[in-house]
């Protein structure tokens, strides 16, 4: 049985349509990486797989769940960790971990347990006690993190969530969703970062103007292509080839004022 299935997705906003008839599905403990442009339709379509944006077309399962009438059973066994989230900054680490943590149905004793330990592999230890409010966005990303992974989720939805990170946390978390997928995991991952989802996706969804334009192994679409690196397999399949030519306009302009 697939563990997410979309047939047919189509979202409007307005007369505009952002996505066109997406058909995809999904094995159980693969690692899935979902790109392209700004604009594409990727953060709609983690939204609504996610049970944020419950208005659309088509039908959507999530592990066999239809994500229209089983939303809340959805997203106790998933997790989910966005660019930007709404955090409650007004408290501290331990105050929001555990109001999450008791949202997905969890002894305060595990809560507990987990969100100091997580808190410290984090190097967050010294700041359980502060409010968020004077937190840097790296250190709120690092909260969120931990937020859509305390509950051990069977799926994780993760959008951008380098955003904000320093290098050291950014190695730290490429391995952590290594070892998460040698863990069995099924990871739904949309970034800018292109070496991250070359390195860690079984296989790689380009969508472009809301429509898929690329789906399969890293492999398959350097062959598609004929391009190395995922970046310029992209930038092939998009269509996106003047950044040389616009890059020296943009120094031009600079330069001669």
């Amino acid at each position: 049985m697939n563990i997410i299935s979309l047939s047919n997705l189509r979202k409007h906003y307005g007369a505009a349509y952002v996505l066109k008839g997406i058909d995809l599905s999904f094995e159980a403990g693969q690692v899935i990486g979902y790109i392209g442009p700004n604009g594409a339709g990727k953060s709609t379509t983690i939204k609504i797989l996610t049970g944020i944006i419950p208005d659309f077309e088509g039908d959507v399962t999530v592990l066999g769940m239809d994500i229209r009438d089983h939303a809340i059973e959805i997203k106790q066994r998933i997790g989910y960790i966005p660019e930007q989230a709404a955090i409650y900054d007004v408290l501290t680490p331990l105050e929001y971990l555990t109001f999450i943590g008791r949202l997905y149905g969890l002894d305060q004793a595990v809560i507990d347990k987990k969100s100091w330990e997580l808190l410290r592999l984090f190097d967050l230890a010294d700041k359980v006690d502060m409010r968020m409010n004077g937190f840097s966005k790296g250190m709120k990303q690092k909260v969120l993190l931990i937020s859509g992974l305390m509950h051990n989720p069977e799926i994780i939805f993760l959008d951008e969530p380098l955003s904000g990170l320093d290098a050291n946390t950014v190695i730290l978390v490429k391995e952590i969703l290594s070892q998460l997928k040698q863990a069995g995991k099924t990871i739904f991952y949309s970034s800018h970062i292109m070496d991250v989802v070359e390195r860690i996706s079984d296989r790689i969804i380009i969508i472009d103007k809301g429509a898929v334009i690329a789906d399969g192994t890293f492999e398959t679409l350097k062959d598609k292509a004929h391009s190395g690196s995922l970046e310029s397999i992209f930038t092939a399949l998009t269509g996106n080839q003047q950044y040389n030519s616009v890059a020296g306009e943009f120094v031009d302009i600079l330069k001669n004022g």
